[in-house]
């Protein structure tokens, strides 16, 4: 019993290197993304492309025994069909976001993300009731997007279809986060599924590949040989497969990091830096893309990532008056 015990326990070091990981990972799925979005006007294929190269490397690991096989009934597999289904929604909106728009604005809109959990933390059960402290952080949140919006000499300008898509993506992560909790605790408890963070990962990668794929035929598919051709004028072949299967890499590499450091520390932790990495990106896209950071661009993405940073430490206080009623 004390080996698994200690097999749970990461140095400080240990973290560092999955926070480097997750971070490198992130920023260089961001670069190949966009990268690719802007030679293949097709964000659902893209997408779904991505998730391809997941499951590619899950099924080495799991063929070649570095993995255990995730044993799953048939019960745990239709539990874990809705976050499936949201975990496609969240990526596929992102993509189209960040295809229609700036990476940098994106990720502000993404901020927004504690905002749609909030809410749909308090409409579907079990409610889940924050610190009013929490509440309040959400105000220079929604300010700070609203800023970033505000092009001086110009009146408020909005990239809609970025924003929608990446709105449409901050509720499906916080559907996916809502629905899912119960259920990937679940199983991670029960040992006989060998469903550790990255299987938990990697089987929820299948699940939303199957969902995208309906989304491409309806929506890209009768359309795709020629925007694949169109792309051909500018680019070759090589160069845009190569984005696109770099961008899956990366995306997978950066989730899987991500999903061990939470396991290690807790998803307040993990909140706090998944807001950091967000200023990394922003900086590192408008650096790498030429997209433009006006004073409000930067004033405002500044408060609502603060925000968004003081909201997870705010939500960390939730505990102690569930106790009182208890």
């Amino acid at each position: 019993m004390a080996a698994p015990a200690a097999k749970k326990e990461k140095s400080a070091a240990e973290l560092a290197v999955l926070v480097l990981l997750w971070y490198a990972g992130n920023t260089f799925y961001n670069i190949f993304n966009k990268k690719a979005s802007k030679m293949l006007h097709a964000h659902w294929t893209i997408a779904a492309a991505q998730l391809v190269v997941g499951i590619v490397v899950s099924l080495a690991a799991w063929g070649t025994g570095i993995r255990k096989t995730p044993n799953l009934t048939q019960a745990d597999i239709v539990a874990c069909v809705p976050i499936g289904l949201f975990a496609c929604l969240a990526h596929a909106f992102s993509v189209l976001a960040m295809g229609m728009g700036a990476v940098s604005f994106a990720q502000i809109v993404k901020a927004c993300e504690p905002v749609f959990a909030a809410v749909v933390g308090l409409l579907l059960p079990p409610v889940d009731i924050k610190p009013l402290m929490a509440y309040m952080m959400l105000i220079p949140i929604v300010g700070g997007v609203g800023l970033a919006c505000v092009k001086e000499g110009k009146g408020i300008e909005i990239n809609v279809g970025a924003f929608t898509y990446a709105s449409a993506a901050n509720l499906a992560a916080a559907l996916k986060g809502k629905l899912g909790g119960s259920v990937v605790k679940n199983l991670k408890g029960d040992a006989t599924k060998n469903m550790d963070s990255a299987n938990v990962y990697g089987v929820m990668n299948i699940i939303s590949f199957l969902f995208t794929v309906p989304m491409v035929i309806a929506f890209e598919f009768s359309s795709l040989e020629e925007e694949w051709n169109k792309a051909l004028t500018e680019h070759s072949s090589n160069d845009i497969l190569m984005n696109v299967a770099l961008s899956g890499f990366f995306f997978y590499i950066y989730n899987e990091f991500a999903f061990a450091f939470t396991a290690s520390v807790g998803a307040v932790t993990s909140s706090v830096l998944n807001t950091a990495k967000r200023v990394i990106i922003i900086v590192v896209s408008a650096i790498l893309f030429n997209e433009a950071m006006e004073r409000n661009t930067v004033i405002g993405s500044a408060i609502a990532i603060g925000g968004t940073f003081a909201y997870s430490l705010a939500s960390k206080k939730k505990a102690a008056p569930k106790d009182k009623k208890a």
